[in-house]
């Protein structure tokens, strides 16, 4: 009874005051028990320390795989300028309304899906509800999915000044084994930290360990590699036992 008493005065008043990682901000109402998890410190600690040892005043960050924005808006309080993409129509609904209660400029917030095409393309969540943060393309027959635009990666970064990204999150439900082969000359001339996070288990399982080897060869000019614990591990780590069973993520630096 409390908690929908609470639910009902954050949207009446139209925010939840909350805070991400440390940094008061005001939230949308309608995802305020989350809030209140990532306000206690019990959802990524470990990416908002990515967040903090890898960007600063001076340096941009491109977030990939959006959602309703816990890092962007936390990333656009450390960086420069901050690149987010979400294609979810729900999701990017709620990144734009917590964009604005803290009015935030430095953020360009596009409702596409980085991809190897400029086109349109079927997504749907693997959670059965858009905006639960599980949207896929990998989940195109879904009954229940939708139309969305994809924009072609060289073409974006030809049009947009990415020089001083220190930073890339790639988040993208299993869109990761087709988006980065197209974004490999440019990391590998850039060098931003990529903090990436894998989707094996939705992958049909026999072929979860090719398309995983498959991305340790794409970013294997990265110097480094770390597992969410802070670990240094090797290229292995990707097709290892877990990471075909888990939804695994991986900082790669140098």
């Amino acid at each position: 009874m409390l908690t929908r008493l609470r639910k009902a005065i954050y949207r009446v008043r139209g925010f939840y005051e909350g805070q991400l990682g440390g940094v008061p901000f005001r939230l949308d109402p309608y995802h305020s028990k989350f809030w209140r998890r990532v306000g206690a410190g019990r959802w990524e600690p470990e990416t908002y320390a990515v967040l903090d040892a890898h960007l600063a005043a001076d340096a941009d960050y491109l977030d990939i795989g959006a959602w309703i924005g816990p890092t962007v808006l936390y990333a656009a309080k450390k960086a420069r300028h901050v690149w987010a993409f979400e294609p979810d129509a729900t999701a990017f609904r709620h990144l734009a309304w917590n964009i604005e209660l803290n009015g935030l400029r430095n953020i360009s917030a596009l409702p596409v899906a980085l991809s190897t095409r400029t086109g349109v393309a079927r997504m749907a969540s693997f959670g059965g509800e858009a905006g639960d943060s599980m949207t896929s393309l990998l989940n195109a027959e879904a009954a229940d999915g939708s139309d969305v635009v994809t924009l072609d990666w060289d073409s974006f970064a030809a049009d947009a000044d990415l020089s001083r990204v220190s930073l890339v999150k790639i988040d993208v439900e299993g869109a990761e084994f087709g988006l980065l082969a197209a974004l490999r000359p440019w990391l590998e001339a850039q060098r931003p930290a990529l903090y990436l996070s894998t989707h094996a288990p939705y992958l049909a399982e026999a072929k979860r360990a090719a398309q995983m080897a498959a991305l340790a060869e794409t970013l294997s000019f990265y110097a480094t590699c770390h597992d969410e614990t802070g670990a240094v591990v090797t290229a292995e780590a990707l097709t290892a036992p877990d990471a075909l069973t888990r939804f695994r993520t991986f900082l790669f630096t140098g």
